[in-house]
């Protein structure tokens, strides 16, 4: 009966709620609730990504053909050896943030703000990583040309390497216009104008017969693809771009519309344009629960040196701001497995 009671109690001061149910503060759990928020709303933006994806999954960008771009190595291609080492620095500031934790557990101020001022480092190298690849991607590198039907022609050479527009397009001697409002069309206005124009592009196009025109959907292998005559089964692989042969390219060029370079919301020289609007979307949604993280981090860094904690004898809000930390970089795992990897 008394081993009854004793379990009786035990259960009553667990569950008895309180100001701490669970042996929980109301900061932690009120977090745990924000951090179980928010992971629905990140799950159903990558449910969204991933039914669209395979709903254009013929068109849809290759990851390693879009994030080749490293710093100081301009024209070296390394596909996504930058975003492996963004990856590797938002984890790494993970496990500072476990140590700063750590630290606040034995009240070792001294560990606590130096694990601290790592962990902020970390986020702010990750977030300007992560501007220096949004203003690569919207720049371009290559530029593509989109036709009266929507379709996107890019550019190859004879072996199959991307070509650049710069690298054969002419300049022609004459003169467009930029609409804007400035000169009394009030109604009317257009995008920055591209480098070249699409006359511009087809006359180089037809002065370099070495290059050939590539689509934006994926080639298949399978027999209907190899029997193909307007496909150049020398240059097209699996799992690449289909490459066409030169009349083909030289039919479907004249069909050109408007000359693409870099991607924005509305259109997108690598392919989907969908692609476009998710990759701005979830990144930039995570991006800014890094700074905002960051922030947070550096206000607590300031209390932790001004001594705040150790007064109140306990580190608590380095351990809260550390769930929201570990979730930012679990959250990132999952942006990163489906953008750049799947």
């Amino acid at each position: 009966m008394g081993a009854t009671v004793t379990t009786a109690n035990s259960e009553e001061k667990i569950w008895g709620g309180g100001n701490e149910p669970l042996g929980a503060s109301y900061g932690k759990l009120m977090m745990w609730f924000f951090i179980v928020s928010d992971a629905l709303t990140f799950s159903g933006f990558l449910a969204a990504y991933g039914f669209s994806r395979f709903k254009f999954i013929e068109t849809w960008p290759l990851a390693e053909e879009v994030f080749t771009h490293f710093p100081f190595m301009h024209g070296v291609a390394a596909p996504m050896y930058y975003v492996a080492l963004m990856t590797f620095i938002l984890i790494f500031s993970s496990v500072t943030m476990v140590l700063a934790v750590d630290a606040g557990h034995h009240m070792n101020k001294a560990k606590v703000a130096f694990y601290m001022f790592l962990t902020i480092i970390g986020g702010l190298i990750f977030v300007g990583s992560q501007a220096w690849e949004w203003k690569n991607f919207i720049h371009g590198e290559y530029g593509a040309i989109e036709t009266k039907g929507g379709s996107l022609l890019q550019f190859v050479d004879n072996t199959g390497k991307r070509v650049k527009l710069e690298d054969f397009a002419v300049t022609l001697p004459e003169e467009r216009e930029q609409l804007d409002r400035s000169k009394g069309r009030w109604f009317m206005s257009e995008p920055t104008l591209p480098t070249y124009s699409v006359a511009e592009v087809q006359a180089g196009f037809k002065a370099h017969p070495e290059i050939l025109v590539r689509t934006e959907s994926i080639y298949k292998d399978d027999a209907a693809a190899k029997k193909d005559p307007k496909i150049d089964h020398t240059l097209t692989k699996h799992k690449h771009k289909t490459i066409l042969t030169r009349a083909e390219s030289e039919r479907r060029l004249e069909n050109a519309h408007l000359v693409v370079e870099g991607a924005n919301l509305v259109r997108n020289e690598y392919g989907s344009k969908l692609f476009a609007d998710f990759f701005f979307f979830i990144t930039g949604f995570h991006g800014f629960h890094v700074f905002s993280g960051v922030i947070i981090n550096v206000i607590i860094f300031l209390n932790v040196l001004l001594g705040t904690y150790e007064k109140r004898r306990t580190y608590e809000m380095v351990e809260k701001v550390g769930l929201y930390w570990h979730f930012v970089d679990l959250v990132w795992v999952f942006v990163f497995t489906v953008f750049y990897l799947v």
